[in-house]
């Protein structure tokens, strides 16, 4: 493929991944028609040199690895860590809200950290996950949905009630944010609403429902856009583009030595902080496991995780063309040079002197640039799931991530060459 083949391939890995659970699940599609095989945690796993694998956490986390050698202690294992989630509305419970005796609005609560002004006006979808009644109480059924249609809106307060408008006007998320659904009528009944548009959906009776993991996103899809094609603007390329470089660097990788992981964590959006995500034991457990089934002890096991090493891939910061002056004054990555190395003194990402050498040795490999990217002294950023994950796997780690604008916008924008020079590097680190 070439650059915009492969950023057109990462619209249609978006659109088909509108939730986390659907991002797992387009991610699978992809695994196992190359070839992976899944492994059940409940059950014992058996590998084989130059066997693919891949396993699910919460239907919203996944680690895909293939094993290369039959020495583990030296070679190591070689990991690319991303997320899944990306800011959004997620549905509340009983979210059915009549207004002035005509409007149906749906209740939701903010998720993640999103630029709340850019989801309104916008038509929106609702996607995610559908529990129902199972054989055991213990193990409900479980099921995707995606009401793939312009079902809802956010509508703006017009200008001539709110004069200030374009002066800066604080959005309330309870009050300011919640999505219009129609107009109540014969057709339009406010009682048990969404569980009957979702039952219809499934083709399911609605007592069958038990719960859901609901969230809104934006119906518009993906393009590229410029007078060459050469930008992408797209809905949750923060951080499916990681998570789609990384996977399509393992299945493309010709390599000889150690286990190469992708991890793709959910949850990164609020702190990581549950099973499936960076602040948990997940990716240290499958790490363990992979090293039991191939007959090490736990000495080789840690002689293992100590001949490693971690990219920790999320997007990063590009000098805005209209205020560059937020960024710092040496260190200003812009799209279309390559992937941006990040680093912060307070920890807020990995890279060391270390680590950055060895990403830097890997872009030169790989004949791609790279850049910089440190926050201005005076101003606060953000974090990875970098920092998380190395409290749980105390190996050496880098923060990398292809330079975006307008991050955590309904709509972001990135760069066809930029998504193909770090999927390059991505390969040429699994293929060291």
């Amino acid at each position: 493929m070439n650059s915009k083949e492969f950023a057109r391939n990462l619209i249609g890995f978006i659109e088909k991944s509108p939730t986390a659970f659907h991002s797992v699940e387009t991610s699978e599609e992809l695994l196992k028609l190359n070839g992976f095989k899944k492994l059940d945690s409940r059950e014992a796993w058996k590998l084989e040199q130059n066997g693919k694998y891949y396993t699910t956490k919460n239907s919203s986390a996944i680690v895909a690895f293939t094993v290369n050698t039959n020495n583990l202690k030296e070679d190591g294992f070689r990991i690319i860590g991303s997320h899944t989630d990306s800011p959004s509305f997620r549905v509340k419970p009983n979210p059915e809200m009549e207004v002035e005796k005509t409007y149906l609005k749906l209740n939701t609560e903010c998720y993640g950290g999103p630029i709340l002004n850019t989801w309104l006006d916008r038509p929106l979808a609702i996607a995610g996950r559908v529990v129902l009644k199972g054989k055991s109480i213990l193990r409900p059924e479980e099921t995707l949905v995606n009401i793939n249609k312009p079902i809802c809106i956010i509508p703006n307060l017009a200008i001539h009630m709110n004069r200030e408008v374009n002066e800066g006007v604080a959005l309330n998320k309870q009050k300011d944010m919640l999505p219009l659904m129609g107009l109540l009528n014969d057709s339009l009944e406010k009682d048990n609403f969404l569980l009957k548009t979702i039952a219809k959906e499934l083709g399911r009776k609605i007592e069958e429902i038990i719960d859901f993991d609901l969230f809104l996103y934006e119906y518009e899809k993906g393009m590229l856009i410029g007078p060459n094609e050469e930008m992408i603007s797209c809905g949750r390329l923060d951080n499916l583009s990681m998570a789609h470089a990384s996977l399509h660097a393992l299945i493309d990788a010709k390599s000889l030595n150690g286990v190469n992981v992708v991890a793709v964590f959910d949850n990164e959006e609020v702190g990581s902080s549950t099973k499936q995500g960076a602040d948990s034991n997940m990716l240290l457990n499958v790490l363990e496991r992979i090293s039991l089934c191939l007959g090490q002890n736990r000495e080789e096991f840690f002689r293992s995780l100590y001949s490693s090493f971690i990219i920790s891939a999320d997007l990063a910061h590009a000098v805005h063309p209209n205020v560059g002056e937020k960024h710092d004054p040496t260190n200003r990555p812009v799209m279309g040079k390559g992937p941006v190395i990040k680093i912060n003194a307070n920890q807020a990402y990995t890279s060391d002197s270390q680590s950055i050498a060895v990403y830097k040795t890997i872009c030169k490999e790989a004949g791609v640039n790279c850049q910089e990217f440190v926050n201005r002294s005076d101003v606060r950023g953000g974090s990875t799931i970098g920092p998380i994950s190395s409290t749980h796997i105390d190996i050496p780690s880098v923060d990398v991530g292809s330079p975006i604008l307008a991050m955590h916008s309904i709509r972001e924008l990135g760069c066809v060459e930029d998504h193909m020079d770090i999927y390059k590097t991505f390969k040429k680190f699994y293929e060291l």
